[in-house]
């Protein structure tokens, strides 16, 4: 059995784009990122030792973006991935970047996923 920890709507504020306007400005992305996880552990100890740090991870996510300043959604979503397995010790990520374009009536959007949920 695999359980599933997230965290939702993460607004970054970063340089993000491919034109040249974009790169003198910074746009928000929204982030929702559900990864694999053991949370018995945890839910029986009461003890945040035993869980994913919601409040770390979130930290990854907005230095990887801020720290990256890509030009693709897709590149953001990479690096977010490839840091939150590396760094965090989750086996499986899920992770959708939004960057919603208010001047263009709709939001663009990538979901990607990354290494097995299984153990």
């Amino acid at each position: 059995m695999t359980d599933t920890v997230s965290i939702r709507d993460l607004s970054v504020s970063t340089v993000i784009g491919v034109y040249d306007w974009e790169r003198e400005i910074e746009q928000t992305l929204v982030f929702s990122v559900d990864m694999a996880a053991n949370v018995a552990r945890a839910a029986a100890s009461d003890n945040i030792a035993d869980a994913l740090d919601y409040s770390a991870i979130a930290q990854t996510i907005r230095t990887v973006v801020r720290d990256g300043k890509f030009q693709l959604i897709e590149t953001a979503a990479e690096r977010v991935a490839e840091q939150l397995l590396s760094a965090h010790g989750v086996r499986w990520v899920r992770v959708q970047v939004v960057k919603p374009l208010p001047g263009e009536g709709y939001a663009s959007a990538v979901t990607i996923e990354r290494g097995s949920p299984q153990p």
